[in-house]
């Protein structure tokens, strides 16, 4: 059985691209960073979610000599501009401080009414072979923010996010429901024909 990596240390992440390949019956031995711990985390230095998506992809198919699939995503507010974007998970100048990073947003969007509040996730799904083939595929989930969390499922902004279409934030949806309609689950849905195509 051939070996893709992903590249991830969060089993969730594994477990939602396991039953895609599932799904799309491709039959393959599917293992997170964890299975090289050797190999250091990449920094994320590039500017958009698939430059830092495939910095990490080519980094593990480099240092494992195996096709290795990997992912950015981040919040996108249209009166910011699309930020906080690739800054998403250090917004507040901690990374990894969801409550921090929410707390922030929100506080600068309090004066912004409703019809202002257009936001989107956004996700790269990248594939990286070690001789240096590369693909890029990209998917979204749009919707508006809140102006107060709810929901306590999900992480990062999904307590703000309401998906276009629903009366619940992201965070009130069931796993099932948003993996269903999420950026990451799009992204990884698209980079399958690609998986099949590159990897069998």
């Amino acid at each position: 059985m051939k070996r893709l990596i992903l590249a991830t240390r969060n089993a969730g992440k594994i477990t939602e691209l396991h039953a895609i390949l599932a799904d799309a019956g491709l039959d393959l031995d599917l293992v997170g960073a964890d299975a090289y711990p050797d190999i250091p985390d990449v920094r994320e230095t590039g500017v958009t979610f698939a430059e830092n998506a495939l910095l990490k992809a080519h980094a593990l198919a480099r240092a494992t000599g195996l096709p290795a699939v990997a992912d950015d995503s981040g919040l996108c507010v249209d009166v910011l501009g699309g930020a906080p974007g690739i800054l998403s998970a250090r917004w507040s100048g901690t990374h990894g401080d969801d409550q921090a990073n929410l707390n922030l947003l929100l506080a600068q969007l309090g004066d912004i009414a409703d019809e202002h509040r257009g936001a989107h996730f956004a996700c790269a799904a990248a594939l990286a072979l070690p001789d240096g083939t590369e693909r890029v595929v990209e998917g979204h989930l749009k919707g508006t923010l809140r102006h107060t969390p709810s929901g306590t499922n999900g992480f990062g902004y999904d307590p703000i996010l309401q998906p276009e279409g629903e009366t619940r934030t992201c965070a009130e949806l069931t796993p099932a429901e948003k993996n269903a309609i999420s950026h990451r689950g799009k992204a990884f849905r698209a980079l399958v024909p690609v998986v099949g195509e590159l990897v069998g």
